[in-house]
């Protein structure tokens, strides 16, 4: 079981904590994590792009001039694919671009990122963020004091008034709660930024239910041993 350091906001050592296997202690797995990312970004896209065909554009659909003896090329509208104005062959349309990836999977890829993040040591716990004042300045000076340089995730209650307003004017730095997180933002920040409370969360969260450890298989018999009899189906609207 990982043990890592706990870090007031002056980056004081103030306790240990241990953190649990099944989150903290996962193989990194980056096909994994590459394909959770990939079902996040193509969730989030709107699938809004869109074309106008020869049946959308307007015009009129008449025939602009016979079709022989002008010398002319024969056109039958003028909502055309060939003409200036017209309709667009075989552009985007609004489409679903979503999939769903197996809830397994998703918790695995999140566990296995954050479990990269502390074998990095880009990891960090704080006892507490406790601000005096909700300003950004005393954020940014928060920040240098933990040595956190570059994109940060801080995961902590939503309900910290002073560290949600002190926070949202940083490009750098973005403040979640526990059930925020996801595979893009663990990937995209460099520096991860925990609570003892938010630690407890995210291991009720990611933690494998009891049945999917459980996995019962059942092998086919051997030769010698006893088949199970065969069931036999049901008269299923059979005349009686």
């Amino acid at each position: 079981m990982p043990t890592t350091k706990i870090l007031d906001l002056t980056s004081k050592e103030v306790g240990d904590i241990e953190l649990p296997d099944v989150v903290f202690d996962v193989p990194l797995n980056e096909p994994l994590i590459h394909e959770a990312v990939r079902s996040f970004l193509a969730n989030r896209r709107a699938g809004t792009s869109a074309t106008k065909t020869r049946g959308d554009v307007e015009g009129a659909g008449r025939k602009l001039w016979k079709q022989k003896g002008t010398g002319r090329a024969r056109i039958a509208s003028l909502r055309s694919p060939l003409w200036k104005g017209g309709g667009n062959v075989h552009g985007p349309q609004p489409r679903d671009w979503s999939y769903n990836l197996p809830k397994k999977m998703r918790k695995r890829a999140m566990c296995s990122a954050i479990s990269e993040r502390l074998r990095e040591g880009n990891l960090i716990i704080v006892n507490d963020w406790n601000l005096e004042h909700p300003k950004t300045r005393e954020f940014i000076n928060t920040l240098g004091s933990l040595k956190l340089s570059g994109k940060t995730l801080i995961v902590d209650s939503l309900k910290n008034t002073k560290l949600m307003l002190a926070s949202r004017n940083v490009q750098t730095a973005k403040v979640v709660n526990s059930y925020g997180v996801n595979i893009y933002d663990l990937v995209n920040h460099q520096k991860v930024v925990l609570t003892p409370k938010t630690v407890e969360e995210l291991t009720d969260i990611l933690r494998p239910r009891a049945k999917d450890d459980a996995e019962n298989y059942h092998s086919r018999p051997h030769d010698g041993e006893e088949r199970p009899p065969r069931r036999m189906p049901k008269n299923r609207g059979a005349a009686v």
